[in-house]
């Protein structure tokens, strides 16, 4: 009886190293397909690559979700034109959101608990982007733009930006949260259908 519980512990091991890895892949795969999007600067872009993350992080646990956040940019540090920066930055963020859905769901698995998790990893990322553009990313940036020309860029969407901390707060906070509320309905669309098959328990 014991062995074959090791045996049944181990299978679910393999198969959730697998499958995270795959995530990872997949989440590296469209961390590539960025793309601009209406009222934001260019340099800003839209990608759908926390997604698996997230699915991760409800399917197979939070420190699933993070390792696929750590998959997917040591993935993309080898396309890095940041020095790496971007996708440190990158990971700490899908961190806070995929890490607060996750502890949140495996205390209660109900639809409830997983959008109220979800809802705060997004919130938390979105705060987090502030501070992690202002002292991280932007520093590195206005080494190869002038920090008025990146501020013009966002002036020239609303002229009443004074500074970086302001563009940051009204233009990326949100963004950064849209963009994790994204990921999360389509969750929601998709997680019943496919969670059987990651988890190994669908029937034929």
């Amino acid at each position: 009886m014991e062995e074959m519980t090791n045996r049944k512990e181990k299978k679910i091991n393999v198969r959730t190293i697998t499958m995270t890895g795959l995530f990872g892949a997949l989440s590296a795969v469209l961390m590539m397909f960025s793309f601009n999007v209406p009222l934001m600067p260019s340099f800003i872009k839209m990608d759908f690559s926390e997604l698996p993350a997230l699915i991760a992080a409800f399917s197979m646990g939070p420190l699933s979700g993070v390792m696929v956040c750590l998959v997917k940019n040591l993935i993309n540090l080898m396309f890095s034109t940041t020095g790496g920066v971007g996708e440190l930055s990158n990971f700490i963020l899908g961190c806070a959101f995929v890490m607060p859905a996750g502890l949140v769901y495996k205390k209660n698995k109900n639809k409830k608990s997983a959008f109220v998790g979800a809802l705060l990893g997004a919130v938390i990322m979105a705060v987090f982007s502030v501070f992690s553009n202002y002292f991280v990313v932007y520093p590195v940036y206005t080494m190869f733009m002038p920090l008025e020309a990146i501020l013009g860029m966002y002036q020239a969407i609303y002229s009443g930006i004074d500074n970086l901390l302001e563009a940051l707060i009204i233009f990326n906070m949100p963004f950064t949260f849209i963009k994790g509320m994204c990921s999360v309905l389509i969750t929601f669309v998709i997680y019943k259908h496919i969670s059987p098959i990651i988890k190994g328990t669908n029937k034929y």
